[in-house]
C-alpha cells in the first residue's frame, strides 16, 4: 500500500521533481484539467474532487507515517485538489480565453499558496497531518477563485 500511496501524493512521480515540484504538480494539474475540460461536467469534477480528496487523507497519513516528515515536498496531490477545486468553478469565472483564463488560474494559485493567507498559513503551521497538507491549498483555490470573480465583474 506504500508504493500506491507513494505513487498518487506524488502525482505519478512529478513530486519527486527535484527543484520546484509544487509549481511542476500545479502546471501539470492545469494542462490536465485543460486538456480534459470539455469531458467533465461540474458534477464529474465534484466527484472527482470528493474521490481524491479522501483518498489523499490516507495515502498522504499512510506516506508520512512511513518517511516519518510531514508535508514532505514531493507530497503534490494537494496541488492537484487545490486546481481541481479552482475548475469546478471555471464555467462560472471563465474570461473569453482560455488560455488567459488557465494562465491566471496558474499564476493566482501559486502566488496564494506559497504566500499563504489567514487561515492557510496558520493550518500549515499548527495541523500536521493530512488535514493540514491538504486544506492549506484548498484555501489558496478558494483564493484564486474568489479573485478570479473580481477580475470577472471588471474585464
Amino acid at each position: 500500500m506504500f508504493n500506491l500511496s507513494k505513487f498518487t501524493i506524488s502525482l505519478f512521480g512529478i513530486g519527486f521533481f527535484p527543484i520546484g515540484s509544487g509549481t511542476i504538480g500545479s502546471l501539470f494539474s492545469i494542462i490536465f484539467f485543460f486538456i480534459f475540460l470539455d469531458y467533465f461536467s461540474i458534477t464529474n469534477l465534484i466527484f472527482i474532487f470528493t474521490l481524491i480528496f479522501i483518498f489523499s487523507l490516507y495515502a498522504i497519513n499512510n506516506y508520512s507515517n512511513k518517511i516519518k516528515k510531514d508535508d514532505a515536498s514531493e507530497i503534490i496531490i494537494d496541488e492537484f485538489l487545490g486546481i481541481n477545486l479552482i475548475i469546478i468553478f471555471y464555467d462560472f469565472i471563465t474570461f473569453t480565453n482560455d488560455l488567459l483564463m488557465c494562465f491566471l488560474i496558474f499564476i493566482l494559485f501559486r502566488i496564494f499558496d506559497i504566500i499563504k493567507i489567514f487561515p492557510a498559513n496558520w493550518i500549515d503551521k499548527n495541523i500536521k497531518n493530512s488535514w493540514g497538507v491538504i486544506l492549506d491549498d484548498i484555501i489558496a483555490g478558494v483564493y484564486t477563485v474568489i479573485t478570479l470573480y473580481i477580475l470577472n465583474a471588471f474585464f
